[in-house]
């Protein structure tokens, strides 16, 4: 194994939730302001997952005030604090992207039956 692989397996981290598409989850983030840091949350459905390994991503999407954000998330960056899985979402498709045009209930995926 090369030290590039090699550093890469050392920063995997070991706690990331198994996720899906259309989960809304609530990533904390660690904010750093000045010589301060905080630790702010992020709540958000998966509209999409990219890459693998130590560059796997997962791109959140919320509305806020009327005006939709949305936000990639590194899944094995430092500044990552944590996940929490708010809720799971039942989804036939890889890519969200449809819910950028959704408004209102429209934009809201169902969630998942535990039967």
């Amino acid at each position: 194994m090369n030290t590039i692989e090699k550093i890469r397996q050392e920063n995997l981290k070991t706690d990331v939730l198994p996720m899906n598409v259309g989960d809304t989850v609530q990533v904390d983030v660690k904010i750093i302001e000045g010589g301060k840091e905080r630790i702010q949350a992020f709540t958000g459905t998966i509209i999409a997952k990219n890459g693998t390994g130590i560059s796997q991503t997962v791109t959140l999407r919320r509305v806020v005030s009327g005006q939709g954000v949305e936000r990639v998330i590194p899944l094995h960056s430092p500044r990552i604090a944590g996940f929490k899985m708010v809720r799971e979402g039942r989804v036939r498709r890889a890519k969200l992207y449809y819910l950028r045009n959704q408004v209102g209930k429209a934009a809201r995926v169902k969630a998942k039956r535990l039967s």
